[in-house]
């Protein structure tokens, strides 16, 4: 399935300089983009699993001068690396701290050596790293579940995304019988999420979603949890998963600004402070801030007390809250319908800027702040047809902002200079107007 992130390893590819590391939390494709890319786009192709070959590991701990690496590992998988034709992908890179450190001198070499590597929780190694992380001398990037225009593309949907896009520039309604289209696979899309084991599943299933082996959200959160367990020590694991498994808990509620106490009755901030870290090194979790000022730089006025938590990925959110798929398509479950609506919401525009902000004013509240174009932009999320909102009436007449976006299941339109965006083009937000 392609994913966007292609194109930024074909820009690496084309103006190689030092190794490049993909982020991401578990199952969100890492291996697979990797692996694809480097059969694609080079003539020859090394697979080192860090995990499974504790031999090659152990050079590493030997030494990270990259001459003496690449002879190993040519002894000890009995082949020629050419730096010039190959590339080596080291997955689960996370296990070996001296392979990360070994990046800075592949950088440094007078030959063009191509490394790129992956692993589970690296995010949180490179947040945990104990010796000389390479900053500057690795190129990181960041590997999100599929978002929605992503899962359009899977579905061969391309047609239908031009058509979006067009509509979203000019503002003008798609006919009804498209939009309720994208809508259907929108609330579909609510169900699935963005984890490509599930998109697939339900492309190999004829798109019938109720084909779809749920269980694979279930194994997800579950290996999640078990990582948890893996890597931190016995005390940590705990409190990682207690604030994993509230996050349902704490979105349900009225006002969703993440409270200790809803983790455990008895958790503090001074305790629990490392494991929320962890999670979001993980890519498990989204935090989004509040801003206490609607200006440029927004994170410049960030309240650190206050602040909301989404799951990575809105799917797992619907399994861990265990809502069944039929809730969502025939809108039974409208109060919950709108939390998964914010963290879908939430997960397609974290990717854009790694950065969420809310404010809040007087007694009101917008659920989100972006910059457009140099300008602060409110969004207001609907996950119906009703869009009356008295936040947004007053923020706009206090503030008085270039525009503002209204996300909800209504077409697209403009009018009293609120633009209107349906759930399904959100991915269109952040582009150029």
């Amino acid at each position: 399935m392609y994913r966007k992130i292609e194109e930024e390893l074909l820009k690496w590819k084309n103006n190689f300089k030092m190794p490049l590391m993909l982020v991401g939390a578990r199952q969100t494709g890492k291996t697979y983009i990797l692996e694809k890319f480097c059969k694609e786009n080079f003539e020859n192709y090394v697979y080192i699993n860090l995990d499974k070959e504790e031999n090659i590991a152990e050079i590493f701990e030997s030494t990270i001068d990259p001459n003496i690496i690449i002879e190993k590992i040519e002894i000890i998988k009995n082949i020629v690396i050419n730096p010039e034709s190959t590339i080596i992908f080291l997955d689960e890179v996370q296990v070996s701290e001296r392979a990360i450190t070994s990046l800075k001198y592949f950088a440094e070499s007078d030959k063009p050596y191509k490394i790129v590597c992956a692993g589970s929780l690296l995010g949180v190694k490179i947040n945990r790293f104990k010796s000389s992380f390479p900053v500057g001398k690795v190129i990181i990037k960041y590997l999100y579940p599929m978002n929605f225009e992503e899962y359009l593309i899977a579905l061969g949907e391309n047609k239908l995304i031009e058509e979006i896009k067009t509509h979203y520039e000019s503002n003008e309604p798609l006919i009804n019988p498209i939009h309720e289209k994208a809508l259907d696979l929108y609330k579909k899309y609510l169900v699935l999420g963005g984890m490509p084991a599930l998109i697939k599943d339900f492309i190999s299933n004829e798109c019938n979603i109720a084909h779809v082996n749920f269980e694979l959200q279930e194994q997800i959160i579950t290996s999640y949890l078990a990582d948890m367990n893996k890597y931190t020590e016995n005390s940590e694991s705990i409190k990682n998963s207690q604030i994993y498994e509230s996050i349902p808990k704490e979105l349900a509620r009225e006002n969703n600004t993440f409270k200790y106490s809803i983790v455990n009755k008895d958790a503090r901030r001074i305790r629990y402070e490392s494991s929320l870290d962890w999670l979001l090194s993980s890519n498990m979790i989204l935090k989004c801030d509040l801003t206490e000022k609607n200006e440029s730089p927004l994170k410049a006025f960030v309240n650190s007390d206050k602040f909301k938590i989404y799951l990575s990925d809105a799917g797992l959110l619907r399994s861990l809250s265990n809502l069944d798929y039929s809730e969502i398509l025939l809108d039974k479950n409208e109060m919950y319908k709108g939390v998964l609506t914010e963290n879908y919401i939430a997960c397609e525009l974290y990717p854009k800027s790694k950065e969420l902000y809310y404010y809040t004013f007087d007694k009101y509240e917008i659920d989100f702040l972006v910059k457009i174009d140099g300008d602060i932009i409110p969004i207001e999320v609907k996950s119906g047809r009703r869009t009356n909102s008295k936040s947004l009436n007053e923020y706009i007449k206090k503030y008085n902002p270039k525009y503002s976006i209204r996300i909800s299941a209504k077409n697209f339109g403009l009018e009293n200079n609120i633009k209107s965006v349906p759930l399904y083009a959100v991915f269109c937000i952040n582009k150029e107007i």
